[in-house]
């Protein structure tokens, strides 16, 4: 089986221009795709209101926050592979805060190494996220294909008296009869009661 090569969008918020060049080639084009950056917690925000980030990278402080909110945020809400890189005197006070929250950190300085090693952890944990995304969104659609079919069950029980019993075994022999899904049967008796 071979592996899927992914693309990872990245936004860096880091206030350091110097922070900035210093990645530049541990992050090849190749794998990370767009990069963008952001100095300030505002700022970050914007992007994310945006557009979606596979990987948030700060690098902290920031300009108008210390960084940890933004890391919390971007966990909780976007479902983001976040990395907090954070001085070494204020690590144990910053990790008891955000682990929780499936935030990655990492003490500075750090080196090459460490942080490449970093950016497979968010990479993984990226595509940990991609295979929940799919199973709640197959379950989402699942659940809204239940809703439609029970929809059409209460009109056929309601205007035609039918048992429930009845009213599923009708929508299951339409949607055999016709070669369509029950949940195509069950729109067109939606449709046809309004």
């Amino acid at each position: 089986m071979a592996l899927e090569e992914r693309v990872y969008s990245v936004l860096i918020a880091s206030q350091s221009e110097k922070f900035k060049t210093s990645l530049a080639p541990l992050l090849p084009e190749t794998k990370f795709s767009p990069i963008e950056f952001a100095p300030s917690f505002s700022s970050a925000k914007k992007l994310m209101l945006e557009r979606h980030y596979d990987l948030l990278i700060i690098n902290t402080p920031l300009l108008d926050d210390f960084g940890t909110k933004l890391a919390i945020d971007a966990s909780n809400e976007k479902g983001v592979a976040t990395l907090l890189l954070i001085r070494q005197e204020l690590y144990d006070e910053t990790y008891s805060k955000v682990y929780r929250f499936g935030v990655f950190t990492l003490a500075k300085p750090t080196s090459p190494q460490s942080f490449r090693q970093a950016l497979d952890w968010l990479c993984a944990l990226r595509e940990k996220l991609r295979k929940f995304e799919k199973t709640i969104s197959s379950v989402e659609d699942k659940m809204q294909e239940i809703r439609i079919v029970n929809r059409a069950k209460w009109i056929l029980i309601d205007t035609l008296k039918m048992s429930e019993e009845d009213a599923h075994y009708y929508i299951e022999k339409q949607a055999m009869d016709k070669c369509l899904s029950k949940t195509d049967i069950a729109k067109n008796i939606i449709s046809s009661y309004k």
